[in-house]
């Protein structure tokens, strides 16, 4: 691989190629972390035991059922409390309808 000289590129270049880093570093993270929690369910499960049992349910009360999910990517979802997620938002600002994302 050529070695890249970053004294010779201008801010924008160097920018975008922050943003660019960044955003795969994000990605990465969230598919390690995806995978641990994966391995950890499967562990529980081989075991005979829930996460929620070993590890405790996350939350004050009682669970929210979700109303609204992302299409385009089904492990983002709204229970319709509190601010809209930025995916809703923007779907919405594009002329989707809400009744579009229930579940």
């Amino acid at each position: 691989m050529a070695a890249i000289n970053y004294d010779k590129m201008s801010v924008k270049e160097l920018s975008d190629i922050i943003a660019r880093a960044q955003k795969a570093l994000n990605a990465a993270k969230e598919r390690e972390r995806s995978e641990i929690k994966q391995k950890i369910t499967t562990l529980a499960e081989t075991a005979g035991f829930s996460v929620g049992e070993l590890f405790g349910q996350r939350g004050r009360g009682k669970s929210v059922t979700v109303k609204y999910m992302n299409p385009d990517n089904r492990a983002e979802t709204w229970t319709g409390r509190g601010r809209k997620p930025n995916w809703l938002v923007a779907k919405l600002s594009k002329g989707a309808k809400i009744t579009d994302f229930a579940v």
